[in-house]
């Protein structure tokens, strides 16, 4: 049976607020193989799961839905996120370590 995962996504490089990563997710791993499609070259899979992403308020509730479900699933804690703060001017300071 395939295992789905719970997580919280952290946000990307190209970011710089916290948008779209308080949310909890659910997402399936990919049970089989994917394979090239031989006419067009794209990439395919046989199980539809791998494209269903569902979004949760809490963690409480995406646990819920999979026990409801009996989804089998893993729950991916949030690391911490460490905190920089420093003025522009530091990228300019003499003392930068380079």
């Amino acid at each position: 049976m395939v295992k789905a995962r719970i997580y919280q996504p952290a946000k990307t490089a190209m970011q710089s607020g916290r948008a779209q990563t308080r949310k909890w997710r659910l997402e399936y791993d990919t049970a089989d193989a994917r394979f090239v499609e031989p006419l067009m070259g794209w990439t395919g899979a046989r199980d539809t799961r791998g494209q269903l992403n569902l979004r949760f308020d809490t963690k409480e509730e995406a646990i819920a839905y999979a026990e409801k479900y009996k989804i089998p699933y893993e729950v991916e804690e949030p690391q911490p996120r460490k905190l920089i703060r420093r003025a522009y001017a530091d990228n300019f300071a003499f003392t930068r370590i380079r």
